[in-house]
């Protein structure tokens, strides 16, 4: 009787496994993507100008390229120029891709998709088209990689022979976990826990309603500033990727400086909440938010800090509190947060109008947009880095990923109401509506941008592959009061979430106008750590005078109800 191997089963079962997985991620991509999908490329492809003497050529350079590897692997030939991988391409980087088989197959690969990328943006067809069949060629080439699979990724079948096996099954029982969780796991998130050693900053819940709890902050220093500082994170995720830990606290770091710091916590919403509308995150959020503000810190205006979609609530509230005659913002910080919705980068080819009349068909019925399904959509817009790179280390090489706090936040996502995400997704994304004054009406009010002049600070980030740095700069030509844009170093995340200590990065400022972001760019000036310098340097102007820091939280009708972070932060919803 033969001795089970630790492979016995082991690909019937990967390949089972698979399946599930796949559909899972077709099934959760699917709703954002047009029905049209399937036919985009051919008809894309069938407009390429192949009777051309310049597509000749080019086809011939391709084949004869793939003739010279092949020739140099069988050792016919010299070894041809090897084909690089883009800048940041961490995929091949290990020297096991230097083997001559693999080195192959990595050189034909990375050919095979500078080729295939070629052909699409010759297409003689209108720019639209042409860029969403790019961004899906791109997103298939990136699922196709060598490095995607086991046979075809030196790495794994070294490490497979070095365990005997073990961690090709333990892969498996990784990839098995994740396929009953319907999330990649991204880091050990057994090490985590909101209220115990993330989102930490001593506070307490002041107030709650049905989608948000109000915080307040327990002051770190013997005097504060007079005008209090409201913050509005975004309420697609969880408020605590700015109060992760104390050494990378955003809220933390702004109570140091002595500001009496509220923030709003936006609740996942579960089916009982579906029928919200962009207008209750408005009335019932922002607004409601500020107006407790002032009846607990007795101020008549705060400042207002934003972050991603957070900044568009805040935005849209404004021309609402002037119609109410409440000049409550002293001033305003957009922190990675798009306005100007004309070139909102690669998101736009999820977003059409099949989705948008398939959900506006619902609307009546209300509904949850799943924060799993934003997650991934979000992921996919950078599917090496946070897709494949974990399906490599955690299925195909079986390894524990390190802890990551930033990470742990990535995957608990928050739910949002269908009518209220549909509204956002027309008005801002399709319409560009937020750039047209009167456009559209919140409230009962016609909202025109163009009206708020309060003064504002502009945070960009300049590898932001959610809000394109360039499309934040368009803030500046829609307020008409002051504004100062300032574009730091990294992406949507690591840019914004810099604390000074840590001494990293850089970012740009320009005291100039400029025609365009190109023409301010060219012009501005680079300075070393984290922008939040910057941004606390000009806040000052509008903070008032030093007063004494209140020993209680909460005023009279406002008492604690529970400690930070509060209930609605921990909340899992599916």
């Amino acid at each position: 009787m033969s001795q089970a191997t630790p492979f016995d089963g082991f690909f019937q079962q990967m390949n089972e496994a698979s399946q599930q997985w796949w559909q899972q991620w077709v099934n959760a991509v699917a709703p954002t993507v047009d029905d049209a999908l399937p036919h985009l490329v051919p008809k894309v492809l069938a407009t390429v100008p192949t009777h051309t003497a310049e597509w000749q050529a080019r086809q011939a350079e391709y084949y004869q390229q793939q003739l010279d590897l092949w020739l140099g692997l069988i050792g016919a030939k010299a070894p041809a120029a090897a084909v690089q991988p883009e800048k940041g391409d961490r995929r091949f980087n290990s020297p096991e891709w230097e083997a001559p088989l693999f080195s192959w197959i990595k050189q034909n690969y990375l050919l095979t998709s500078r080729y295939l990328l070629q052909v699409v943006d010759s297409a003689q067809t209108d720019d639209t088209l042409r860029e969403k069949a790019a961004f899906f060629t791109r997103q298939y080439l990136d699922a196709m990689s060598p490095a995607n699979f086991a046979l075809t990724n030196p790495e794994v079948m070294k490490l497979a022979a070095e365990t005997q096996g073990e961690s090709l099954q333990e892969g498996m029982r990784r990839l098995l976990d994740d396929i009953n969780k319907g999330t990649i796991t991204m880091t050990d998130e057994s090490l985590f826990e909101v209220g115990r050693n993330l989102a930490v900053t001593e506070g307490a819940v002041v107030f709650e309603n049905d989608i948000l709890q109000l915080i307040q902050y327990t002051p770190l220093t013997a005097q504060v500033n007079e005008v209090p500082l409201l913050i509005v994170p975004p309420c697609v995720n969880k408020y605590y990727i700015m109060d992760l830990q104390a050494e990378n606290s955003m809220v933390r770091w702004c109570v140091e400086q002595g500001n009496t710091v509220f923030l709003v916590s936006w609740r996942s919403i579960g089916p009982e909440l579906g029928h919200l509308q962009w207008d209750d995150y408005v009335d019932d959020g922002v607004i409601k938010a500020a107006e407790v503000v002032r009846k607990i810190s007795r101020r008549e205006q705060m400042n207002v800090l934003s972050f991603c979609i957070g900044g568009g609530l805040v935005a849209t509230s404004i021309p609402v509190m002037q119609s109410r005659n409440q000049d409550w913002f002293r001033s305003v910080t957009l922190m990675t947060s798009m306005l100007d919705h004309s070139d909102p980068g690669d998101i736009k080819h999820y977003i059409d109008w099949n989705l948008i009349r398939s959900r506006e068909a619902q609307l009546d019925k209300g509904g949850v947009v799943s924060g799993k399904e934003l997650a991934r959509t979000f992921s996919s817009l950078r599917a090496n880095d946070l897709i494949w790179n974990y399906v490599v280390s955690s299925y195909l090489k079986g390894k524990t990923p390190p802890p990551f706090d930033l990470l742990y936040w990535n995957n608990d996502s928050a739910n949002l109401a269908l009518p209220m995400h549909t509204f956002f997704l027309r008005n801002m994304y399709l319409e560009n509506n937020l750039a047209r004054p009167g456009s559209f009406s919140l409230c009962g009010v016609p909202i025109d941008l163009t009206t708020v002049t309060t003064p504002t600070y502009v945070f960009a980030a300049r590898e932001d592959h959610i809000v394109p740095w360039k499309s934040a700069w368009g803030t500046q030509r829609i307020f008409s009061g002051p504004t100062r844009f300032v574009l730091g170093a990294s992406g949507h995340i690591a840019g914004t979430i810099n604390h000074p200590a840590a001494g990293k990065r850089n970012y740009w400022v320009n005291e100039k106008l400029a025609a365009t972001p190109d023409a301010w760019f060219e012009n501005a000036e680079s300075r070393p750590g984290s922008w939040w310098v910057d941004w606390n340097e000009w806040l000052q102007q509008f903070t008032g005078k030093k007063v004494a820091a209140r020993k209680t939280l909460g005023a009279a009708g406002f008492k604690p109800i529970e400690p930070a972070p509060g209930r609605y932060v921990k909340e899992k919803r599916d």
